[in-house]
């Protein structure tokens, strides 16, 4: 079932973008000049003011690719869907994650993106049941922004939470906001992306805690089409169970692409393997593949 929803999600919403490339490219000077984009003729004109829309909103920021684990700080419109495996503390096996939060991102207007992001399915190799996590989502807000040769940087404000749909262990078991600070600043071939923020649950606190955030990635540009890419992931838990622990992980990884599948359609694909570096950790040797499909 896991691996049946993804692809069924993915034609839902990429079937009218698929569509829409193809309108747009037959609409002649005269209909495109004298046609409202939002209430045009057809089947399909919410999607090409839609798509207009992203257009605006990505022709306004730097054009730096998403990361392996760090929130990609750009505003982006893709479908994604990663797939992670790592290593239990005790050593005991194998945890498998499909899905890993990832799903539809879009963009509405210039300064927003929505993400909505389906359960992963979590399989163990250990005794602990297999089944769902949490139903999540982000909502992006683009601050400030120069395009490249006119600052190349970003400046946002994320707002992101999960609703606790899994069944435990696989899900969280109460509601978390996740509110965050996002700065890019590109520099020639290289490019730094930067979050700062929280997991805050609404319920739950004695069990989950409170954690701070830290993540930063850079990445160095070959021919717009290969992303090699070196990543840190700190969490500080403030209070809870775990209040005073901190662990730090580091990242290696690339990203090949996008490729043009059809129109506006395209491909990309990463892997990188988060390694930890603190004394305490709750997982090690993190493998991670990563499917895009940017529109």
């Amino acid at each position: 079932m896991q691996h049946a929803f993804p692809s069924v999600t993915l034609v839902m919403f990429l079937a009218p973008v698929v569509l829409c490339a193809q309108s747009v490219d037959q609409d002649s000077p005269t209909t495109s000049a004298t046609q409202d984009p939002g209430t045009g003729s057809g089947d399909w004109g919410w999607v090409r003011a839609w798509m207009r829309a992203s257009d605006k909103a990505r022709a306004s920021q730097p054009h730096f690719v998403a990361p392996l684990i760090t929130t990609h700080v750009m505003l982006v419109q893709q479908f994604r869907y990663d797939m992670s495996w790592q290593r239990d503390p005790s050593g005991g096996g194998i945890t498998s994650n499909y899905g890993s939060s990832r799903g539809l991102e879009i963009i509405p207007s210039s300064r927003l993106e929505v993400g909505i992001f389906p359960p992963s399915y979590v399989v163990h190799q250990n005794n602990v049941a297999n089944g769902f996590g949490d139903f999540s989502y982000q909502v992006k807000f683009r601050a400030f922004s120069g395009t490249e040769g006119k600052g190349d940087y970003f400046v946002g404000f994320f707002l992101g939470g999960s609703v606790p749909t899994g069944s435990a262990p696989n899900g969280l078991g109460h509601p978390v906001l996740s509110p965050t600070f996002a700065v890019a600043k590109g520099l020639g071939p290289w490019d730094i992306q930067s979050t700062i923020g929280a997991n805050l649950p609404t319920s739950g606190t004695s069990v989950l805690g409170r954690t701070l955030l830290f993540n930063t990635e850079v990445d160095y540009r070959i021919k717009g089409k290969i992303w090699p890419m070196f990543e840190q992931n700190s969490t500080f838990w403030m209070d809870g169970p775990l209040s005073g622990n901190k662990q730090v992980f580091l990242t290696p990884g690339m990203v090949i692409g996008p490729f043009t599948l059809h129109e506006r359609l395209h491909f990309a694909f990463g892997f990188g393997v988060q390694t930890a570096v603190s004394s305490f950790h709750q997982y090690n040797h993190h493998w991670i593949f990563s499917i895009r499909f940017p529109f």
